[in-house]
């Protein structure tokens, strides 16, 4: 959780998010009007509560090319991309969203993730010309919907970035920011654009058990295509074989209480539990709607339902986000 309060809270309207999005507005009067707005390309979302981290010197990309999934090797200036360090056994432990900028690679990470991140990261130098720095105090990031100016501060794009691309903003220009941009929108909406899309969050869409395969971060931040890197066995394997042993879906659920499910309420699929819920939201146009890892083996065509003590047992019906077939010969990602 973020330990820094945004001051864009100071606005009219601002309500605070809590959670792991504490510091920063889930709405400024209404989340799904500020939805409307940013599919509208208009307003923007503070997410200034992330944690940011730069990694510079000349060793940096084919350090990275060899502790993450990702194939940093000849990586041009001005490039964005995802990266996950795994486990020895695949498990994902953090997952990083930067940019290079011919010098420096930029990243952000969810709130609180940066500690434990660079001092795992620390322990990796070894001889290596790297130097990792925590900025969080520094810069914060903003998102906004559409493509990038050519000039201007430094922006990340890419197939999770929603439509949209990170900027990462001086911390102590983010008042002045929001004069000249004008109305934002909250936490609340960008999350909903975010479960509509099927993005993960590492934290909250997952667990410690979490690989790549089940999550549909194959081709967004796991390459193929490269070499050894922790982790790649299990990954490689569970590829080559297809089925991973769960898989990420979105559920529409059928609004019958007044509450969204909150992260780690039960899926059931009839008497057995089969999965979870990780993250929730009121989508504009979907109604309710939720991300859950469920069972490999759940029928997609079953009625689901998400259930929690001394709460009333919602129905959902499920979208296949990542296929149950998916490996090697089977790529879908619906």
């Amino acid at each position: 959780m973020s330990s820094k309060r945004s001051p864009l809270l100071d606005l009219p309207g601002a309500v605070e998010a809590d959670g792991l999005d504490a510091g920063v507005a889930a709405h400024y009067g209404s989340d799904l009007r500020e939805q409307r707005a940013l599919v509208a390309g208009q307003r923007y979302v503070d997410l200034s509560h992330r944690d940011v981290v730069t990694i510079s010197g000349p060793d940096r990309l084919t350090w990275l090319h060899a502790l993450t999934t990702q194939y940093f090797e000849g990586m041009r200036p001005g490039t964005s991309t995802t990266a996950l360090l795994l486990s020895p056994t695949g498990h994902v432990e953090h997952a990083m969203y930067g940019v290079d900028d011919g010098e420096t690679f930029w990243l952000h990470t969810e709130p609180g993730a940066a500690a434990a991140l660079v001092e795992w990261l620390q322990k990796m130098v070894f001889m290596s010309r790297v130097e990792i720095a925590d900025v969080t105090d520094a810069f914060a990031i903003v998102w906004r919907p559409g493509t990038a100016p050519a000039d201007g501060p430094l922006t990340r794009s890419g197939g999770d970035s929603l439509g949209g691309y990170e900027t990462f903003l001086p911390r102590e220009e983010l008042s002045a920011f929001a004069e000249l941009a004008g109305p934002p929108a909250g936490v609340w909406a960008y999350e909903a654009l975010r479960i509509e899309a099927g993005a993960p969050r590492l934290g909250l869409d997952t667990d410690e058990r979490a690989i790549p395969n089940e999550l549909g971060w194959l081709g967004i931040g796991v390459h193929l295509d490269k070499g050894c890197y922790r982790g790649q066995e299990t990954v490689a394997r569970v590829h080559n074989l297809g089925r991973p042993p769960r898989r990420l879906v979105r559920l529409h659920l059928d609004g019958s209480v007044d509450h969204l499910p909150a992260h780690g309420y039960a899926v059931r699929a009839g008497d057995k539990q089969v999965g979870f819920v990780g993250s929730a939201a009121r989508h504009h146009e979907l109604g309710p709607i939720a991300l859950a890892l469920v069972k490999r083996s759940v029928d997609p065509a079953a009625e689901l339902q998400v259930v929690a003590e001394d709460q009333p047992t919602v129905t959902a019906t499920q979208e296949l986000i990542v296929h149950p077939e998916v490996g090697l010969h089977v790529r879908a990602r619906l």
